[in-house]
């Protein structure tokens, strides 16, 4: 059966199912991969503060001083469960956002930086409760198990890791790997999709593995300006020239429609990289650039 469904899940067709067909392979997926963990609901409900964006942000700064590497590609997850900043986060955000409606967040940059420290968060915890220790791909379909039942409830609705990716960030154009769109027409949740996306939460959004973009703080105000800057230093750092051909992450063959197809994301690449061999392979090439495909390490960024 989840062989069948390996097969079925990479080869389906993407975002052309129905609202019914959707439901039906959420519910299967549910069956397979188990009901989200309990863990991540709020426990009880209070009032909400009066910017919980501001407060998110303020936690994850300082927990990202106490317990993330200054390049924000490891992070001490058994330092990171013993701070007051992670136990701030569990017993007192975690209920406010239970109640807190994101139809507050008045730009576009705010909602942005607010999801996407909202993703990060999601995923430390994720790592600390589910006591993962080598990869967030452990077990059978490790990782579509991991993004889809860590998660969170906000304004009364669940919401996990994959649901703030695919379904709010890169505005409901669902999982690579998964046929049809995140929600479905009527999803409640559709309320909070940012349109259009940018291609650039890709290099915001941390998955707790090896090959992942470091984790930063992003903030509505200089929010512009962090995606640029985390772009340029992913692209830099994971694309390696071999001759004509550049190998780069992975992230652009998954994602590449996100880029806009092959030919975008040779041209996100040439913008993005410094003036140096690699930019002039493309300068020289352009969309006849080849490209290769890094393997992707899933291993825990411990």
């Amino acid at each position: 059966m989840i062989d069948s469904m390996r097969t079925i899940l990479a080869t389906a067709p993407v975002n052309r199912l129905s609202d019914a067909a959707i439901r039906v392979r959420d519910a299967t997926l549910g069956w397979a991969l188990g009901k989200p963990d309990d863990t991540v609901r709020a426990t009880r409900t209070g009032a909400v503060t009066s910017d919980i964006a501001a407060e998110l942000r303020g936690t994850m700064n300082r927990l990202k001083a106490h317990a993330i590497s200054q390049d924000g590609m490891r992070v001490n997850y058994a330092d990171a469960r013993r701070s007051r900043d992670y136990a701030y986060y569990r017993e007192q955000l975690l209920p406010q956002l239970a109640a807190f409606d994101p139809a507050v967040l008045r730009t576009r940059a705010e909602r942005v930086a607010f999801w996407i420290n909202l993703y990060n968060a999601v995923v430390i915890d994720a790592v600390i409760t589910a006591g993962v220790t080598r990869s967030v791909t452990e077990g059978s379909l490790g990782g579509l198990r991991f993004f889809r039942r860590a998660g969170c409830v906000v304004n009364g609705q669940r919401l996990s890791c994959d649901d703030i990716e695919h379904g709010i960030l890169r505005a409901n154009r669902g999982h690579p790997f998964i046929p049809g769109h995140q929600f479905t027409s009527n999803d409640p949740r559709r309320a909070w999709v940012i349109e259009p996306p940018d291609p650039r939460i890709h290099f915001a959004l941390n998955c707790a593995s090896r090959a992942c973009p470091p984790i930063g703080v992003y903030d509505a105000g200089r929010l512009n300006e962090q995606l640029w800057q985390a772009a340029c230093s992913f692209v830099d750092q994971s694309t390696r020239r071999a001759g004509e051909v550049l190998e780069v992450s992975a992230l652009f063959r998954w994602y590449a429609g996100d880029f806009g197809g092959r030919a975008g994301v040779i041209h996100f690449l040439c913008a993005h990289l410094p003036h140096d061999n690699r930019r002039a392979v493309i300068e020289r090439c352009d969309t006849r650039t080849r490209l290769r495909y890094a393997d992707y390490d899933w291993g825990l960024n411990a």
